[in-house]
């Protein structure tokens, strides 16, 4: 665990509500490189504005999505071992991370981790990243104080810049990343 004393400077409209800045809050992120085929997630934690932990690796022969879906994984895996049932919002500028938590997670464990199929056609019922989708659920569930959110992302806002930061630094540890 890291302790850095750097405050989290940001405006309460980001978050949408006032209070926003207090409590514990986590920002994730993930990057990937087409050229070189490696990928990178990051997570920093800030309890009351100020960094309290931060995680981040690299992966080669990844994908953006799964980068973007890793970091929400690493994320929900140190709530669930370092603040144990305690209310936590997970920030992602990620759409495809947001929603799948927030909607298509819940649907596709109902439907056996496999899309809904109406029209009949089969190739289309396999959902991308499916093992990891299980992971996530499988850490979500464990606390149902976890909120996944949105934030924009290349907007100024502290916790998702130095996310950004760490995942690219994850993808450059790996050797050509």
């Amino acid at each position: 665990m890291t302790s850095i004393s750097n405050e989290l400077h940001l405006p309460a409209t980001t978050f949408g509500i006032p209070a926003a800045q207090h409590g514990l809050h986590i920002f994730v992120d993930g990057c990937y490189d087409p050229v070189s085929g490696h990928g990178g997630w990051a997570f920093v934690a800030y309890r009351d504005v100020v960094e309290i932990a931060s995680g981040f690796g690299g992966v080669g022969d990844s994908a953006n999505n799964s980068m973007e879906l890793t970091a929400v994984l690493k994320a929900a895996i140190w709530i669930n071992r370092e603040a144990t049932g305690e209310a936590a919002t997970i920030w992602s500028d990620s759409v495809y991370a947001v929603t799948g938590c927030n909607i298509r997670r819940h649907i596709w464990k109902n439907n056996g981790w496999k899309k809904s199929n109406p029209n009949g056609n089969a190739r289309s019922r396999m959902i991308a990243n499916a093992e990891l989708w299980k992971a996530v659920d499988l850490q979500l569930s464990q606390n149902p104080l976890v909120t996944i959110a949105w934030c924009k992302g290349h907007s100024g806002i502290a916790g998702n810049e130095r996310a950004d930061e760490l995942a690219d630094r994850g993808r450059l540890s790996l050797r050509g990343g």
